[in-house]
């Protein structure tokens, strides 16, 4: 699964596509959202894998996927080569938050040339390309639902290979339930989700909060087939509340500060330890140091108080 332009992981052709294993031109063209023009033209080239049968062109959906993979992890790299002849830029890749947003921007504006470049992707593809060497930076909040902690050296340990890094501790966020306003259908426990009357909204595969849900989901018993909207998916805390705001979904889980933004009404579930990853040579760079002493200031943290739910009293900590 891969999160399209505008957040959301489709499910009208999507759910055709995921049980087609070929796709024709035109299928194809609608899966990469192009003309059929442009898939000749990528024929032409040879830049596109494919196989002709009874005189058509057809696609297999699993080798389009690898492709668009290559690609992707090239355009990364290829970014990565480009930032480093600015003095202090990084690339970053993994989890989604508000105040990180904030804090990025904020940091970019304090070291000359010192931007970082961040893609969300979710807290394990973070990892993977941190580890793949791809990126400098990953930010990282995903559960070790067995030691009951976030960012455990198991854990991140599945996407790191062999890359050694430090793990540091940026903040901890207030997680839950977000419902429309005046929660009108009680939602209070995952087991609410699998009332009939009830729509969910979820994460992509991948994302820390996609762990915990079905974390959450183990350890009550509770089959994910029951829920309505299990399988629909969006790529950050924001699209979670606008699809709960704009009545697609009735639940989803997500930051608190998302649902005070929106006016939405919230169900705390758990707090999540946010830490961010990278090498040693990294931690020591002016970009990072600066993140650092920026999210540890007052200023900034009274100018994000009012999104509420954050906690900065471990902020800076080195955990592993």
């Amino acid at each position: 699964m891969s999160c399209q332009p505008g957040g959301e992981i489709m499910e009208d052709d999507g759910a055709r596509a995921v049980q087609d294993q070929w796709m024709s031109t035109q299928g194809l063209a609608r899966y990469l959202h192009i003309h059929e023009k442009q898939v000749y033209a990528l024929l032409k080239s040879g830049r596109l894998p494919g196989t002709k049968a009874t005189g058509k062109w057809l696609f297999s959906r699993r080798l389009i996927d690898a492709w668009l993979e290559d690609r992707a992890r090239r355009n990364l790299a290829d970014v990565r080569q480009r930032s480093r002849r600015s003095e202090g830029a990084l690339l970053a890749a993994g989890s989604d938050d508000p105040l990180l947003t904030m804090l990025i921007a904020a940091a970019g504006r304090s070291v000359p040339g010192g931007a970082i470049f961040s893609a969300v992707t979710g807290s394990a593809e973070g990892l993977r390309t941190l580890g793949e060497g791809y990126t400098d930076v990953a930010w990282s909040h995903l559960l070790d639902a067995e030691a009951g902690s976030y960012n455990t050296p198991a854990v991140i340990g599945r996407y790191l290979g062999d890359r050694e890094t430090t793990t540091v501790h940026l903040f901890n966020r207030e997680v839950g339930f977000v419902t429309a306003a005046g929660n009108p259908k009680g939602i209070a426990a995952f087991s609410d989700l699998v009332r009939p009357e009830v729509s969910f909204v979820n994460r992509q595969e991948g994302s820390g909060i996609r762990f915990l849900t079905e974390a959450r989901l183990r350890a009550e018993g509770i089959d994910p087939g029951r829920i309505q909207g299990f399988e629909r998916s969006v790529c950050t805390h924001v699209e979670v509340g606008l699809a709960v705001r704009a009545g697609r979904a009735d639940a989803g889980v997500a930051v608190g500060a998302v649902a005070r933004l929106l006016g939405l009404a919230f169900v705390p579930l758990t707090e999540e330890s946010f830490d961010m990853i990278l090498d040693r040579e990294t931690f020591f760079s002016r970009t990072v140091q600066s993140l650092l002493d920026i999210l540890q200031g007052e200023a900034f943290q009274e100018s994000v108080r009012g999104l509420g739910g954050y906690d900065f009293a471990r902020t800076g900590r080195l955990l592993t």
